[in-house]
């Protein structure tokens, strides 16, 4: 079989591939940095992060780079690929995030923090913060996890269910700023027509899923898959006698928990008790 032609000679990495055509994009137009600050409205060190591959940008950026270019849409349809990319996420997770990607139907049940489908980027930086990231690595896995609530949104977003342990909306932030923005994320992601929101209050008792967090996908072939994740491992369980033992569990969970309706106003109640001002 004859070697396979090299027609560009750059990366074939998505994340690296977006960072190099935006230098290069730059460089053959003759702007620095500080022209682009200048013409297009956000910060030079931004664009000089996303050139060194530290960061993605929004897609609002990238469509203004396309239009100062003029390529759309290739930067976005880059700058896409770049986001769905599952090698930005650790190895353990890369198999579920391909599935996830597909899945015409996610539910799940969160032990302490909220899923990561709805986390604000100000929560995960938190938390990853705590899990000992720093620098660029932190930045890239805020980005990769934040970057997932995509897949919720639009007219052909698949439909999501989440119990939320009554853990999830006490186990607040430091920043009482960054806590009220996860909160008020969450009564608004409850509002969404695909998602449906459940709260499980103290006191129900012990259940099956107690020290679980516990991802379902339906997936197109028809197949169900679960990803369990606890403090030491996660592990995606795609056996079928397995898999539908963990959802009569989570099923059980569910009749446990508060009603949608009950479930938004208990997490307004939650809301109401935050300080409004931030931490200083």
């Amino acid at each position: 079989m004859p070697s396979r032609r090299v027609i560009t000679g750059r990366s074939q990495e998505p994340r690296r591939r977006f960072a190099e055509e935006l230098r290069l994009l730059r460089t053959e137009k003759g702007d620095s940095l500080r022209q682009l600050e200048v013409v297009l409205g956000w910060n030079a060190s931004t664009f000089g992060k996303m050139e060194g591959g530290q960061s993605l940008g929004s897609p609002e950026i990238v469509e203004a780079l396309d239009q100062h270019y003029g390529t759309a849409p290739m930067l976005l349809t880059l700058w896409e690929l770049a986001v769905a990319d599952p090698s930005q996420f650790k190895e353990q997770y890369r198999r579920y995030m391909l599935l996830e990607a597909e899945a015409i139907g996610l539910w799940q049940y969160s032990v302490s923090a909220p899923p990561g489908l709805l986390q604000t980027d100000g929560y995960a930086h938190e938390a990853l913060t705590a899990g000992g990231l720093k620098g660029e690595e932190l930045n890239q896995q805020v980005e990769a996890r934040t970057s997932r609530r995509k897949l919720l949104e639009g007219a052909e977003a698949p439909p999501f269910r989440a119990i939320l342990s009554e853990a999830v909306l006490r186990n607040s932030l430091r920043d009482p700023a960054e806590w009220r923005g996860q909160l008020e994320y969450l009564v608004k992601a409850s509002e969404y027509l695909n998602i449906t929101l459940h709260v499980l209050p103290f006191g129900t008792g012990p259940h099956g899923l107690m020290n679980t967090d516990t991802m379902f996908l339906r997936l197109l072939d028809g197949r169900t898959v679960a990803y369990t994740e606890n403090d030491v491992r996660g592990e995606l369980v795609e056996e079928t006698g397995k898999v539908e033992r963990l959802h009569r569990t989570y099923d059980a969970v569910r009749d446990l928990a508060l009603s949608p309706a009950e479930s938004r106003t208990f997490i307004l109640r939650v809301l109401e008790e935050v300080p409004c001002e931030p931490s200083t």
